[in-house]
């Protein structure tokens, strides 16, 4: 109850505050530390680690010791850039990942250059990933026969749209599903790492003699360590996702960087430990002419139960596209918020407080792709992209730190890591273009410079059409959506 001194001087109750607080259309912060990890792992891990670690070992032409060291060496760039991450995400704890803290540090074009890159290669990415689940979840059931593509379409279509619903839907559920599937990927890399461990003591002398000599084997030229660098790094792609979910975690400025320094490492640890597995049970021959090395590693050491790693790529993939989804939903939410994508991308569902039309966009995306399945194919040549928008994302960290020396910094990364990685991500741009030039990359350019022809009219000079209101207006109540703090009842009504 309000006491006469409080009606007087208009003061509310803590209890109304309270009420009030909880009625704002906002995003919730329902994410803790386990969930953060588990967001971070699932990203990282997907089918990479059991299918084709080949890579690397291929071009570091057989020799082990190079291949272990690479390894590591990718982890730990990893590292260092989820910790230039971290301080931003601390500093700026907005929904929308390296696209909020491009337009904060480098302004607005550079960012929608960003975003309107990210909506065609992010939607394609998710795409490829739920066609890779349809495959493997589909052969068990016809053998040596391939699945009919309908089959497998229609599945990746429905895995898609269910895990966009369940976004759209509640924070809560998606983080469990992804808890719940990262421990049963991680289970699945602790089987094959401790299955190692076992034939390693087993068979002594015969898995010790490969280990001996490990940098015997002929060493890689420059372009060959770095074409195993890239392998490497793209198995470990995944290490900023954290970010994009910065405004809906709790405690950011303690969980953010607490999540990164386990997470990271983590990952590292067990990459290593499987590697080292299958060195340990596989020749380097075999590894490099396996289509499917774990699968092959679980045939020759658990025979009985190989199936067990066919259905861990299944659930790993999973667990990844659930992971990658619920990012884009918020970059997509982000962009839609500076005016870079429709408003109604921006709303919130008045009854879970989720950024449902966001969902409902890149899932709508991303089932586009799944259709005429061969454009997937175009988004390999935006693989530099990925790489110049991290760059850019550490180079605006080096900027606020200048020009906004006074911004409250819960974390501070040590100052010379963001050049590393500044340094590090052009060299990542340029050398595929250098070293293998394809008409392709001069397309992919054409179509990022493309976003200027979009910026400069309906977002620098704000040219707008007065029908599209209405039929904002329209889908705003067919949602049941309305704008981020204001009134459930929104502005149709």
């Amino acid at each position: 109850k309000k006491t006469p001194e409080k009606m007087e001087k208009g003061e509310n109750d803590p209890k109304d505050v309270q009420r009030k607080e909880k009625a704002k259309m906002q995003l919730k912060r329902n994410i803790g530390y386990f969930d953060g990890v588990s967001f971070i792992v699932g990203s990282i891990v997907g089918a990479g680690i059991f299918v084709s670690p080949t890579g690397v070992l291929k071009h570091s032409l057989l020799n082990v010791g190079i291949a272990l060291t690479i390894w590591t060496a990718s982890g730990l760039v990893s590292l260092m850039g989820a910790l230039c991450y971290a301080e931003l995400g601390t500093a700026l704890p907005f929904s929308g990942g390296e696209y909020s803290h491009i337009k904060r540090g480098l302004g607005s074009l550079p960012a929608f250059v960003f975003i309107w890159t990210s909506t065609f290669t992010k939607p394609a990415s998710n795409a490829a990933r739920a066609l890779l689940f349809a495959e493997y979840a589909t052969q068990p059931f016809y053998g040596i026969c391939p699945a009919p593509d309908v089959l497998k379409k229609c599945l990746a279509l429905a895995v898609l749209w269910s895990l966009g619903i369940l976004n759209g839907l509640s924070v809560k559920m998606a983080a469990w599903v992804q808890t719940i599937f990262t421990l049963l990927k991680m289970m699945a890399l602790s089987v094959i790492a401790v299955g190692g461990i076992v034939f390693l003591v087993a068979r002594q002398k015969e898995s010790l003699a490969r280990f001996e000599d490990m940098f015997g084997s002929e060493i890689p030229n420059a372009s060959q360590v770095a074409e195993a660098f890239f392998q490497g790094l793209y198995a470990y792609g995944g290490w900023w996702s954290l970010n994009y979910m910065a405004e809906e975690m709790k405690s950011p400025s303690r969980n953010i960087p607490l999540t990164v320094m386990t997470a990271v490492p983590a990952v590292i640890v067990f990459y290593l430990l499987v590697n080292i597995s299958y060195l340990t049970v596989l020749t380097p021959k075999e590894i490099v002419s396996s289509v499917a090395v774990a699968v092959t590693w679980a045939d020759r050491v658990i025979p009985s139960v190989a199936w067990i790693i066919p259905l861990s790529v299944a659930v790993s993939i999973f667990g990844a596209l659930n992971s990658s989804m619920f990012a884009l939903g918020r970059l997509s939410y982000a962009g839609s918020q500076s005016g870079h994508l429709p408003v109604l991308i921006s709303m919130l569902n008045v009854h879970s407080c989720t950024p449902a039309p966001a969902m409902i966009f890149s899932t709508t995306i991303a089932s586009i792709f799944i259709i005429p399945s061969d454009l997937i194919t175009l988004t390999n040549y935006f693989g530099f992209s990925a790489w110049l928008m991290i760059g850019l994302t550490c180079a605006s960290l080096i900027v606020l730190r200048y020009r906004e020396p006074h911004l409250h910094r819960p974390y501070k990364v040590f100052l010379p890591v963001p050049f590393v990685m500044v340094a590090m991500s052009f060299f990542l741009v340029l050398a595929p273009i250098v070293w293998s030039p394809n008409l392709q990359y001069v397309y992919a350019f054409l179509f990022m410079l493309g976003s200027v022809i979009v910026y400069l009219p309906f977002i620098h000079f704000k040219l707008h059409f007065a029908f599209l209101d209405k039929i904002t207006c329209h889908l705003q109540l067919l949602l049941e959506v309305c704008p981020a703090d204001e009134s459930a009842k929104g502005k149709c009504e």
